[in-house]
């Protein structure tokens, strides 16, 4: 899985699931300048509220500020991305908003093999996965973590890992349950050879909610890794057990999860990857941000077994238009509820240089979702165009068309949007 903040190889933690990986093989690339960007954008739809019936037409007005940064290599490090906005809808359809993504990864070396890690990630997030995407059905999902991890030699190639980390998570509604979380893991590894490693990790993640509901999830998994010339290749397998106990009522499930991270160089302007990851886990874990095409029904406070694959092609042209290919694939099972929901769809990019200063970029997207308690079925298709021209080295401005389309077997749920966007995007640095 690549970072959302990029710059890390792989992840420094040992989380459960996708984000294990052989700390034989994690490093750090160069450091990268700081970069700080702003846009101010106005968009204006004819179906604001996404609704059935009764549309309403608004426009936004958002200004955003993006900032990223990676530190020089040392004895502390840091990785920072964050994206925030702030929007207001001229004829006041919805409450001015706040958009927010960040991501912070950072660690410093205490002592030889010891060192401390920090980790922040924040998004919107949807809170009702039935519903539309409108400032109405988000939320704010804020996930902080830190903790030692210990790394002692055991020989030239066997390596033994220790880590214990609190793990918080906020969101911004307070019709939303947080949690405290408390991830410990001990894990052995072993380099058979210079591209091939592998070994054996237990994991226990302790999670107690603030309604006082109190989920415990305990992982034994094998985990490995290996690279060629144009493909490298990770993953784990293993076992899961999850036990809750709501109000004196404990509930229990296992299963057989594991992950996959495959990634291939076709040719030196075509990769293929494929990411995935099977978990037993609950609503207030980093999954959703981990696999960003999956989403939590923030309705429910229960334990769950997600499922979620994605795959695709990225390739450049000699003319230096861009084409990215993405097909997924996710399935979220409450067990408590005996609640199941499945996404699947495909996304295209398209992005072409048409004069020296100006580049066409295009999108299609297509997403089914089936929702069992109900038997309701429901397709979405969304499909824009726009031009950016390079007004200055700095300074450019976009023009964006699009159109938007749910079909549903209930007929509430569908509707109908085309907009039209205008924005100005200042690079400062």
């Amino acid at each position: 899985m690549v970072s959302p903040i990029g710059p890390w190889k792989c992840p420094r933690f040992v989380i459960p699931g996708f984000l294990v990986c052989s700390f034989f093989t994690c490093q750090v690339v160069v450091a990268e300048p700081i970069a700080l960007s702003g846009e101010l954008t106005n968009r204006f739809s004819d179906n604001t509220t996404r609704d059935a019936n009764g549309e309403i037409s608004d426009t936004e007005t958002r200004v955003n500020l993006r900032l990223s940064h990676q530190s020089d290599p040392g004895e502390c490090q840091a990785s920072t991305f964050a994206d925030v906005g702030y929007g207001v809808w001229h004829d006041e359809t919805y409450d001015p908003e706040t958009y927010t993504t960040a991501d912070f990864l950072g660690d410093c070396e205490l002592a030889q093999g010891l060192r401390w890690e920090v980790a922040d990630n924040l998004r919107n997030v949807t809170r009702d996965s039935r519903g539309t995407d409108t400032p109405d059905n988000t939320t704010r999902k804020n996930i902080f973590r830190t903790g030692p991890v210990y790394q002692v030699p055991l020989s030239k190639v066997d390596q033994l890992r220790l880590s214990l980390h609190y793990e918080n998570t906020e969101f911004g509604d307070s019709e939303e349950i947080d949690s405290d979380r408390y991830i410990g893991s001990v894990g052995w590894s072993r380099m058979f050879s210079s591209t091939f490693s592998g070994g054996v990790s237990v994991l226990t993640n302790q999670a107690e909610y603030d309604s006082g509901v109190e989920i415990d999830t305990d992982v034994v998994s094998l985990d490995f890794s290996q690279t060629w010339a144009t493909t490298s290749l990770s993953g784990s397998v293993g076992v899961s057990e999850i036990e809750s106990d709501f109000g004196g009522t404990t509930q229990s499930s296992d299963g057989v999860v594991g992950d996959i991270s495959l990634e291939r160089e076709i040719n030196p302007v075509t990769t293929f990857y494929i990411n995935g990851s099977r978990e037993l886990t609950e609503q207030t874990s980093d999954f959703d941000i981990r696999f960003g095409d999956f989403v939590f029904d923030l309705r429910e406070t229960s334990e769950v077994e997600v499922t979620a694959v994605n795959t695709g092609i990225r390739r450049q042209f000699s003319d230096a238009s861009q084409l990215n290919f993405n097909a997924f694939a996710n399935r979220a099972d409450y067990i408590r509820s005996d609640e199941t929901e499945d996404r699947l769809g495909l996304a295209v990019g398209y992005s072409r240089p048409v004069l020296p200063l100006l580049t066409l970029r295009s999108n299609a997207r297509y997403q089914y979702q089936s929702f069992d308690e109900d038997d309701v079925d429901e397709e979405t298709i969304s499909v824009d165009v726009g031009l950016t021209y390079e007004l200055t080295r700095d300074l450019g401005i976009t023009g964006r068309v699009g159109h938007t389309s749910r079909s549903s077997d209930t007929s509430a749920s569908e509707y109908d949007e085309n907009w039209v966007s205008l924005a100005l995007d200042y690079r400062f640095f």
